[in-house]
């Protein structure tokens, strides 16, 4: 009977070794799954005169084969992967709305700026008007379709943000289950391989989403914990996620992910604590990449709108009128807050701004500082009525109720700055191109002092643009009207400024220096002088509307001279007009190009920890059929082991019925 129930613990023994192989030939494509291992042991000999005569053989276990360690670790690179890749994604699709080429913004703009350049040519000219119209229309229209498209990326991702916190809750919720059962069945002494195999799949799925701690309890069952000490999973109780508004400042367009305590306030979760996970890497982007990109768009459209706004204005158009706005812009923004301060933002010095976001933060009493959160500068202030008289980088906060110590408001000043713009002027006519002055050299001039440039500046401001009187001739004695700069030769050369709307003309000043080639700047209006004067020559600039000089201004180009010539302003960090468009491209490129070198570093790492924990997990289906040999052939001496042992058996009692 010995020999039998040897053979029948072998031939038993063999069968689940040739059904685990089949196991796991059979899960060799399932995710997560770890490749199992017959572990045998032998049945404690027989004790006899003779010594011990062996049992045979038994199934102790059937081992996991799995790295505790390399699970954690390609976990936690996956996650990070995740957040990288889903952040290199959303940027690339950024970066095309601040694309270039003949269909991008930035060649909008520089067929606007060029534009100009035919009615400089030819000011009456109401085809060459139509032509800069239409650019600017182009224009505007561009800069709505990129903040559309802006908007459309944010909404998006909004909505992937809700769907990976849904997944993420339904995952923690398989979880917990999964830990209840495992609880349970640990209690046996044996190790439920399979459902420890879909707890871990589990937990990697999560890391795709948000990145986890893991932390093992006595009972079998493993905590999951996210942000560093949120318990998501904790025994058979999972807890749930949300996306929400920033609870400092709603409405802001900030999001944060929230830990829903049961019977308790929701913990918002930053993002720089949430690790890994394609949730860190969306609020990330949105939070930031997004921001940044929109404030970039919305400072170019305040910046180009309001200096060419402010430009027009200074002008004439063909009716003799004062230019009105090119672009409808808004003129100021609403601050959001976590206290009592009301407050809004608004613009004052387009070649200033800065594309970022504000924050003032109340220290003591209705004390404070302004801080720019691209890169943490503050300005400090006393009180409103002092925050008022501060121009930080072109921009004015107005406080109607400054807030309480400790409290915090936020001005996004750029955000919408390009959603609603639009080209005003439709007629022709309308184009502010003529300037609203003329200068004519003295007729009697010795020297070689020639017209540079002329045009109408407003500035400073205030007190803006102040046209020098009209000719009165009717008057006794009459008046020439007209500012006159009167030169002396020198050295060195000087020249005295007159008005000549007062009889005698009114000294306005004396002995001021002459460069050639130097800008000379009186009551918001500004000419350049060439060459050499001599003593007594002169220059008269006059009212472009006084009756002297007829219609003398419609044929004036100045201040389309001077709308041109905004494209070598410098706007946008000491960079142009026409280049800022540039800088905007490089901004986004250089943020899209990082964030796809994190993308691949961290692809590479996940796919090497991947890799090293499949080979110790996966399933290698050349082995397991080389197992599958030698358990057949294990197998079959078993059964011929039993089928012996019954002969002998048979003969024996054959024998002993003799």
């Amino acid at each position: 009977m010995s020999l039998l129930n040897v053979g029948a613990r072998a031939l038993l023994a063999n069968q689940v070794a040739l059904q685990t192989a089949g196991h796991n030939i059979a899960n060799v494509n399932t995710p997560g799954y770890s490749r199992q291992t017959v572990v045998l042991q032998t049945v404690q000999g027989q004790f006899t005169g003779g010594g011990y005569i062996g049992q045979g053989v038994d199934v102790q276990t059937i081992l996991r084969n799995q790295s505790e360690l390399l699970t954690r670790q390609s976990a936690a690179a996956g996650s990070t992967q995740a957040a990288d890749a889903v952040r290199a994604e959303r940027l690339s699709q950024l970066q095309e709305v601040f694309s270039g080429g003949t269909q991008g913004l930035g060649a909008a703009i520089n067929d606007m700026m060029n534009a100009f350049s035919d009615v400089v040519s030819s000011p009456t000219d109401i085809t060459a008007r139509t032509v800069v119209l239409t650019r600017l229309d182009e224009t505007a229209a561009r800069m709505r379709t990129a903040s559309d498209r802006i908007n459309e990326i944010e909404y998006t991702v909004k909505e992937q943000l809700q769907s990976s916190v849904t997944a993420i809750n339904s995952l923690a919720a398989q979880m917990a289950a999964i830990n209840e059962q495992i609880a349970r069945a640990t209690g046996n002494g044996q190790s439920p391989n399979d459902l420890l195999d879909q707890r871990d799949q589990i937990i990697r799925d999560i890391n795709q989403y948000v990145q986890t701690t893991q932390i093992p309890a006595d009972d079998g069952t493993v905590g999951l914990f996210v942000a560093g000490s949120q318990p998501l999973v904790l025994g058979s109780t999972a807890t749930t996620l949300s996306i929400d508004d920033a609870t400092a400042f709603p409405g802001s367009g900030q999001s944060k992910l929230f830990f829903n305590r049961p019977g308790a306030t929701p913990v918002e979760l930053d993002e720089n604590v949430l690790g890994g996970g394609t949730v860190s890497g969306l609020l990330r982007f949105q939070n930031t990449d997004l921001t940044e990109g929109r404030n970039l768009l919305g400072r170019m459209a305040l910046a180009i709108g309001m200096t060419m706004n402010e430009q027009q204005n200074l002008g004439l158009t063909l009716d003799g009128v004062p230019g009105k706005d090119l672009f409808a812009l808004p003129t100021s923004m609403p601050g959001s807050t976590n206290g009592a301060g009301v407050g809004t933002v608004s613009f004052t010095g387009p070649t200033q701004f800065a594309a970022s976001d504000y924050e003032i933060r109340f220290t003591t009493g209705t004390a404070g500082q302004v801080v720019r959160l691209s890169d943490g500068k503050s300005t400090p202030f006393t009180d409103a009525a002092n925050l008022a008289t501060l121009q930080i980088d072109g921009l004015n906060f107005n406080l109607t109720t400054p807030g309480n110590p400790g409290e915090r408001m936020l001005f996004k000043p750029f955000s919408t700055a390009a959603n609603n713009i639009q080209a005003l002027v439709y007629s022709p006519r309308d184009l502010a191109a003529a300037n609203p002055i003329n200068a004519a050299m003295g007729t009697s001039n010795g020297g070689t002092m020639q017209l540079g440039s002329l045009k109408a500046t407003g500035l400073p401001n205030p007190p803006g643009l102040v046209l020098p009187a009209n000719a009165n001739p009717a008057a006794i004695p009459p008046i020439l009207g007209g500012i006159q700069l009167q030169f002396t030769a020198g050295p060195p050369t000087t020249y005295d400024v007159l008005d000549r709307g007062t009889t005698p003309p009114t000294s306005l000043a004396t002995a001021q220096p002459y460069t050639s080639g130097q800008p000379i700047s009186i009551n918001g209006w500004e000419i350049t002088l060439q060459g050499t004067p001599k003593t007594g020559d002169t220059v008269v600039i006059g009212n472009a509307l006084d009756p002297q000089y007829g219609d003398t201004y419609t044929r004036n180009a100045g201040n389309a001279s001077a709308l041109m010539g905004l494209r070598d302003v410098k706007m946008f960090d000491e960079s142009t007009l026409t280049d800022g468009y540039a800088g905007a491209i490089a901004q986004v490129g250089t943020r899209t190009q990082s964030a796809k070198f994190a993308e691949q570093l961290s692809t590479t790492i996940a796919a090497n920890l991947e890799r090293d924990r499949t080979a110790v997990s996966g399933v290698n289906l050349d082995e397991e059929a080389a197992k599958l040999i030698q358990y057949q052939q294990a197998y079959q001496a078993s059964a011929k082991m039993i089928q012996i042992a019954q002969n002998i058996f048979d003969s024996l009692i054959q024998g002993l019925g003799r």
